[in-house]
């Protein structure tokens, strides 16, 4: 059986979670509108558009998911690494 966590330790988790997402949805915003960006230069073809925002979207997700990933596994690393308390 696992130990039971503090209220402290479910609480560091709560706001880590949420750092991880806020700062997801801003990684995200900022890579779709950097793949964006070229629309503001260009005329492109109604499927050229269509493509290019679908793409954005894409990579965006992956940024997305990316940074939530990296954020929660740094967290975990930080609590299990060698300066953690020993329970």
């Amino acid at each position: 059986m696992s130990p039971t966590r503090s209220q402290a330790d479910r609480d560091a988790m709560t706001v880590e979670i949420g750092f991880a997402l806020l700062t997801g949805v801003f990684v995200a915003a900022l890579t779709f509108g950097v793949a964006v960006s070229p629309l503001l230069f260009l005329q492109l073809s109604r499927n050229a558009t269509g493509a290019l925002l679908a793409g954005a979207a894409s990579v965006a997700g992956i940024a997305f998911v990316w940074r939530v990933v990296r954020v929660l596994r740094r967290f975990g690393d930080r609590r299990s690494g060698p300066g953690a308390l020993a329970e």
